[in-house]
């Protein structure tokens, strides 16, 4: 099986070579680009599997490629992880509104890198199902309409069912209310924002029996994730 290809984008070269080295030893092959011109270039020439993208570069910026990018058919599947100094929340949402698959903020660890790349990978790779997803004891069966834990049915109700649908194949990838509001109820109702916190709460409480709320996590000024990860502190 060969090795996946990341694009890394970042206008500086230590920067570029750091995150290659990190890279390269986590078994991926690496191309680089110093802006967003070329970087748009190796994408439709090399179609990497990933591309990681810093956020700040002189001329376009890597919010604008991004957008660029999942405007495109021929590029909009490809994920994209934001590299960024910024923390505020309006930042953080038009980073993952505009389709970001997941975003690191600087400073960070390669440890932590290729922990990340691998989650989105992963993620990508997923494919719509009606087999049954089994997650340590919890089984969601689509076909059935069913969800267990350790053999035992748990009582969902509709709204928290598809929640947990939504969550468990959409992994690894902060998503705003907005967005899981469009996902689970549609775009076509109007539904306030913190509707999804109350439901949220429902269906953590009702995945509690093991511990499977611990991986419906909230992110600080964005959204929610469904992650199997263990956050790392650096």
């Amino acid at each position: 099986m060969s090795s996946q290809l990341i694009l890394v984008v970042d206008d500086e070269m230590p920067i570029r070579d750091m995150l290659t080295m990190a890279l390269e030893a986590g078994g991926y092959d690496v191309l680089q680009a110093e802006n967003a011109q070329d970087a748009h270039a190796l994408i439709i020439d090399q179609k990497p599997d990933l591309v990681l993208l810093d956020w700040m570069m002189p001329g376009t910026s890597g919010l604008e490629l991004l957008r660029r990018l999942k405007r495109n058919e021929l590029t909009e599947m490809i994920p994209v992880v934001m590299l960024t100094a910024k923390t505020e929340e309006d930042d953080t949402i038009a980073g993952l509104e505009s389709g970001a698959d997941d975003y690191i903020i600087k400073p960070f660890s390669p440890r932590e890198l290729v922990s990340r790349v691998k989650a989105v990978l992963r993620r990508s790779e997923r494919g719509d199902s009606n087999e049954p997803i089994e997650l340590e004891g919890l089984v969601f069966d689509p076909v059935g309409h069913r969800v267990s834990i350790d053999g035992k049915l748990i009582n969902l109700g509709p709204t928290e069912y598809r929640l947990l649908q939504f969550f468990l194949t959409h992994q690894e990838r902060v998503y705003t209310r907005d967005q899981i509001l469009n996902y689970v109820w549609g775009g076509n109702v109007y539904i306030d924002e913190r509707t999804v916190d109350v439901h949220i709460r429902r269906l953590r409480k009702a995945i509690s029996t093991r511990g499977h709320d611990k991986y419906v996590q909230t992110v600080r000024g964005a959204g929610y994730r469904f992650s199997t990860q263990v956050a790392e502190q650096f």
